[in-house]
């Protein structure tokens, strides 16, 4: 009898196995690490630490005109494809400054843990987070609708609007451009009518507690069509951000931070070798530019991005060699605007833009600030020389193979004023405005195999007439990475 209640309870177990198996289609499991040794002088324009007794400059509490570090980030993500069209994917990483230290504040002569006298160990360091833990559902009620629910990547376009949602968590990386999470927690509708595609997104982007009413949300629609010829494709979109999340003080009045950003997008290739590329978007909704705010101001602003890549010479020469250019414009509002103004607003919000072409500017703003113009707390642009608004750049890039593993690309790129800025630090008010200045960024990034890759990034930039008071040296940002993927 005891056999027979064993080889039940074992034919039992095989068929729930069986069924259970037969629920997943297949499983895929990959990942990477990426480890990367970082070198940085004069990141904040101004010289040594003798030059600069205060010795603050982009990263908050930098007290050295040099620093290097290393970081790593290491990624497993599982792949899943269930019965009906249904798939579920799941990232998880670590990122992270190796063995980093905290200051101890309060520690007296004695020896600290770890026998480290004054410091700490950052528990934050070995946390391990989810990036990606979506469902999609494909066919959903009807055959073109498909839906994707959970936290995801979202990517439009060029990435010129809304692209990657930089986190920092735990405040792991001192190179926080350098971060692996991008992802949203989102829901995504598509609905493929090829050569259309609709697509519709709600995005949960801050929530601070679930009764309070300081939440900021992403809602948006694109609309895609590609062309039988010239690889040609066009796109126009509607995201709307509506931000809650001022901290505002003032007699009746309710926080509007929203932003409803309107464009249009499209990309051709008149020719085999160049592709010309335009993207253009307007802005408009409320604007609350600080907590004591009083009066509602309406925002009115606009943005470019257009440019081409010659391929020519790639067809006629060993090296293949590859060059282009692009404009970028972001509108500014009038430095003679106050926090307590009531006209129009007219400076660009950079919403969730994802695409970058330098390697030290366009993170002036986002993760760091310098010593002139100070970053604000009580302000929704916190930092005058913000590189995400008010801004004209141009960027002219070329790029070589000299061997088929092996490619080395540069960029040169020029950054001017679209208004003044307004230097209030200090309670100084003086208007400042023209050349921001210029950066070079070249970089080699060779594939050692098919799985394992090494690059190396110089980027120098060197500051101009916007700054001023000894504020002059070039900042440089030297990065070696080595990947390995599987």
């Amino acid at each position: 009898m005891r056999y027979l209640k064993a080889l039940c309870v074992l034919a039992l177990a095989l068929c729930v196995t069986a069924s259970v198996y037969a629920e997943t289609q297949s499983v895929k499991v990959s990942g990477d690490l990426t480890v990367r040794g970082i070198f940085r002088n004069q990141y904040d324009y101004q010289g040594s630490p003798d030059e600069n007794p205060d010795g603050v400059g982009l990263r908050t509490g930098i007290t050295s005109a040099q620093q290097n570090w290393w970081m790593s980030v290491a990624e497993i993500e599982v792949d899943a494809d269930l019965t009906d069209n249904v798939q579920t994917v799941i990232r998880i990483l670590n990122q992270r400054d190796w063995n980093v230290y905290d200051k101890n504040i309060g520690a007296d002569s004695s020896l600290a843990v770890n026998g480290r006298g004054g410091y700490i160990a950052n528990n934050n360091e070995f946390d391990v987070m989810i990036d990606l833990a979506y469902v999609v559902l494909k066919d959903f009620i009807y055959s073109p609708l498909t839906l994707t629910i959970g936290r995801q990547d979202l990517w439009f376009g060029k990435g010129f609007i809304v692209g990657l949602n930089q986190q920092n968590p735990g405040n792991n990386l001192s190179a926080p451009e350098y971060t692996a999470i991008n992802s949203f927690d989102a829901i995504k509708a598509v609905l493929d009518y090829d050569p259309w595609t609709i697509t519709g997104i709600y995005s949960k982007i801050y929530g601070d507690a679930i009764q309070a009413s300081d939440d900021v949300n992403l809602w948006g629609v694109n609309v895609g069509y590609k062309f039988d010829a010239y690889k040609a494709e066009a796109e126009g979109y509607w995201f709307y951000k509506n931000d809650q999340s001022v901290d505002r003080f003032g007699p009746g009045k309710s926080v509007s931070n929203d932003v409803h950003t309107i464009g249009v997008r499209g990309s051709l290739d008149p020719i085999d070798v160049i592709t010309v590329f335009g993207e253009g978007a307007v802005q408009a909704g409320e604007y609350t530019g600080w907590r004591l705010q009083e009066p509602n101001r309406s925002r009115a602003a606009y943005a470019l991005d257009f440019g081409g890549e010659l391929r020519y010479f790639a067809t006629k020469c060993a090296w293949k060699p590859k060059i282009g250019a692009e404009y970028i414009l972001y509108s500014g509002n009038k430095p003679e605007d106050s926090p307590q103004s009531s006209g129009l607003y007219t400076g660009w919000d950079p919403m969730y833009r994802g695409k970058f072409d330098s390697a030290i500017r366009e993170f002036v703003g986002k993760f760091y600030s310098d010593k002139m113009y100070q970053a604000r707390s009580d302000r929704t642009q916190t930092f005058a020389d913000d590189s995400r608004t008010n801004q004209n750049q141009l960027v002219i890039r070329g790029s070589i193979q000299p061997m088929d593993s092996l490619t080395l690309s540069a960029n040169y790129n020029f950054f001017w004023t679209q208004e003044d800025y307004l230097d209030n630090s200090n309670n100084s008010n003086t208007k400042t405005g023209g050349f921001i200045g210029q950066e070079i960024d070249l970089q080699a990034n060779w594939d050692y195999t098919e799985d394992v890759s090494f690059g190396l990034l110089a980027g120098f930039f060197m500051p101009n007439e916007v700054y001023q008071g000894g504020i002059d040296q070039t900042a440089t940002d030297l990065v070696g990475t080595v990947k390995v993927s599987f």
